[in-house]
């Protein structure tokens, strides 16, 4: 008779936690895809809004740019080990459009919104290992309010940072999330 031993469980679906270079891999990337899908957009944007004589269509710069939207989650998804990546991309998506929508009718300027909704998607797409989904929806609302004051004050900061923010914020919420449990683990030994 063999003796049956219970495996350990290390993280989501029994995986190794997701350590910080992979993730800092998997924002890297999903930022690289994020870039041209907001260029597009807010060239898109601010073809539409032109008034002064003949300009190029925004339809084909707008609809590039959020055609990449779903590759950028894909690309968080599937890099930093989502247990199920498929699913998270389509509620990734339904986030971003939920909250992107929502802030884009309160906040009237392109940049907050898409800030706002690519954050709160990749909340939901970056594998999460253990790590409180508070702390990075906190750290995606710090984000879309320096985007909103800083958009009235100094434009051109938060037009460049804009494709930056939202997936930075998460890996520095996540590592403020370790930190600070390694902080009670140490004062829980001593």
């Amino acid at each position: 008779m063999s003796e049956v031993r219970p495996r350990r469980r290390r993280g989501p679906g029994g995986m190794a936690p997701l350590s910080s270079r992979a993730k800092w891999r998997s924002i890297t990337l999903a930022t690289l895809v994020l870039v041209p899908a907001y260029w597009f957009l807010l060239a898109g944007v601010v073809s539409a809004a032109s008034k002064k004589g003949p300009g190029p269509t925004a339809a084909p710069f707008i609809a590039f740019g959020l055609c990449l939207i779903p590759f950028v989650f894909v690309v968080l998804a599937f890099t930093s080990g989502h247990p199920r990546a498929p699913g998270a991309v389509v509620r990734a998506m339904g986030m971003t459009l939920l909250f992107g929508i929502a802030v884009s009718a309160l906040v009237p300027d392109a940049v907050t919104g898409f800030v706002a909704g690519v954050g709160a998607g990749g909340v939901v797409a970056l594998r999460a290992d253990g790590y409180v989904w508070k702390n990075r929806a906190i750290a995606v609302a710090v984000c879309v309010v320096w985007v909103a004051l800083t958009v009235r004050v100094v434009p051109e900061a938060a037009l460049l940072l804009a494709p930056v923010l939202p997936f930075t914020c998460l890996g520095v919420a996540d590592r403020l999330t370790e930190r600070r449990a390694e902080a009670e683990a140490l004062a829980r030994r001593s």
